[in-house]
């Protein structure tokens, strides 16, 4: 009969990217999560861009977005496409979720719905580069597709925002959901 040797088990430090005073401020997964029943912009959190001299694209998809028609008070479904180049900061996403969520019971047409989260996220995180996208369910027979779109003053960001808006076409700035990225 063989006789087992102890092991020691090591516990491995997990090596953090942000420093424990960054992630003190945010809100967010610290405690029970509250789900807003009214549109709510202040839900939305930022945090600093560890990186604002290098340009990145952050895409955020809400694949169930859900507002009011102001007029029948019927529910509009949608995807949501954000996509921006941070500059200083960064939204948090558990918080981006929560005031998306926010317009459940928001009554809205889709484009201002689409404009006023693009008005939102610029207002709160002034990035180099924003827009964003709605693909509506259909009502009626009719699709809406909205985009909008902000940029910072500098030449670069703007040229972007007019290519990106003069050569917009529903489904350009979105991705087909049935693949696996």
């Amino acid at each position: 009969m063989a006789i087992k040797k102890k092991t020691k088990v090591r516990k491995t430090k997990l090596s953090q990217g942000r420093e424990k005073k960054e992630l003190k401020e945010l809100a967010l997964g610290s405690n029970r999560t509250d789900y807003p029943d009214t549109y709510s912009p202040d839900i939305l959190e930022v945090f600093p861009n560890k990186n604002p001299d290098n340009d990145a694209w952050t895409t955020f998809v809400c694949t169930e977005f859900t507002s009011l028609c102001p007029k029948t008070n019927q529910p509009d479904f949608a995807r949501i496409y954000i996509n921006y180049i941070a500059d200083k900061k960064m939204v948090e996403s558990k918080s981006m979720k929560l005031y998306l969520f926010s317009f459940r019971n928001h009554g809205d047409f889709h484009e201002d719905c689409i404009q006023k989260i693009c008005n939102d996220l610029t207002k709160i995180m002034k990035p180099k580069y924003l827009e964003v996208v709605g693909e509506f369910t259909p009502r009626g027979g009719i699709c809406i597709y909205p985009f909008a779109s902000s940029s910072n003053s500098k030449r670069q960001y703007k040229d972007i925002k007019n290519k990106r808006f003069a050569e917009y076409a529903p489904g350009k700035y979105s991705m087909e959901l049935s693949k696996i990225y």
